[in-house]
């Protein structure tokens, strides 16, 4: 992919755009940890100092990729908590409900998660005041819309809601690290079997920690 100088804004949104869609093709690929701005500047056509002129570094592309993989993730769980959980059922039942969906469904989103792993730890290290301060408020927006989305079928949650929101992405993050071990890891893993009990599938795990929090701080009947 070739480019010639971008002149006005709608050419320089058409490359920010292919920046941003070149690093999502790349995390199909690979983990975020191996993204690195030299190999998204050789596939986008850019010099890297080009790519610099739209994103002040590596981060700040992966920082906006995370906001619209969470929303598009956000506008398909509300279909899937309304297609599984039963707003009628028992307190006990909804709670069960919603933790098998959300972990379902985030198990099927791997690169969500992995970029939820490497937020507060990477991502948000390499980059300005004003693109943290920016992606803060636009998570301050995805943040209520999923606790919307959850006291919809578990109003007993109350002000919990917002704290089990976050911990579900945050839980997200770091399971998901344990779910996906490099080539060395799972080599030991095929060598030695007990090893093997580090090795924690993302659905299974994430579905009993969220499961084991909701019925954790909703209340006693």
């Amino acid at each position: 992919m070739t480019f010639q100088r971008a002149r006005t804004e709608e050419q320089r949104e058409i490359r920010r755009r292919a920046i941003l869609d070149t690093a999502s093709a790349m995390l199909d690929e690979m983990p975020v940890a191996a993204v690195t701005l030299s190999e998204l500047s050789r596939r986008v056509g850019l010099a890297k100092p080009n790519v610099l002129r739209y994103f002040e570094s590596r981060e700040a592309v992966l920082l906006e990729l995370l906001d619209r993989f969470l929303r598009e993730w956000l506008t398909e769980l509300a279909g899937e908590l309304a297609a599984g959980a039963d707003e009628d059922a028992p307190m006990t039942e909804r709670a069960e409900a919603v933790a098998e969906i959300l972990s379902r469904s985030l198990a099927g989103r791997v690169v969500l998660c992995d970029l939820f792993g490497a937020q507060g730890s990477v991502l948000e290290r390499n980059v300005s005041v004003e693109v943290v301060a920016r992606y803060k408020r636009a998570s301050l927006e995805r943040l209520a819309t999923m606790t919307a989305q959850l006291r919809k079928y578990l109003p007993e949650l109350g002000e919990n809601a917002t704290l089990f929101s976050l911990q579900t992405m945050v839980m997200a993050g770091a399971l998901s690290a344990y779910g996906t071990p490099p080539p060395s890891l799972q080599a030991a893993y095929q060598a030695e079997p007990d090893l093997a009990r580090f090795h924690l599938e993302l659905d299974g795990s994430l579905k009993l920690a969220l499961t084991a929090t909701l019925l954790g701080v909703l209340p006693r009947s």
